[in-house]
């Protein structure tokens, strides 16, 4: 089962607010998920995002792939840097 970190929308017309999820692949954008660990505001100022590092790490060290934007998320809040030095 290849397991990916992405963005499920949410919120209203033209006020989009997604979470941070991890899903099987197959799954659509919005069905089913396997674990929420954070979540993304860009419609707020500034932007909101809040991603439990710990859940995030572990999903990352079992072989989940984050879709480029989840990545550039991860990668602004600091979770990719701790991925990397808790690999060595």
């Amino acid at each position: 089962m290849a397991v990916k970190i992405r963005l499920k929308r949410m919120g209203s017309n033209k006020k989009p607010f997604y979470r941070i999820v991890v899903a099987d692949s197959r799954s659509p954008r919005d069905g089913k998920f396997i674990e929420e660990i954070g979540y993304y505001n860009p419609v707020s100022q500034p932007k909101q995002v809040k991603i439990n590092d710990e859940k995030a790490i572990k999903w990352l060290s079992n072989g989940a792939q984050p879709t480029d934007t989840v990545k550039t998320l991860l990668t602004k809040n600091g979770v990719m840097e701790k991925f990397e030095a808790s690999k060595k």
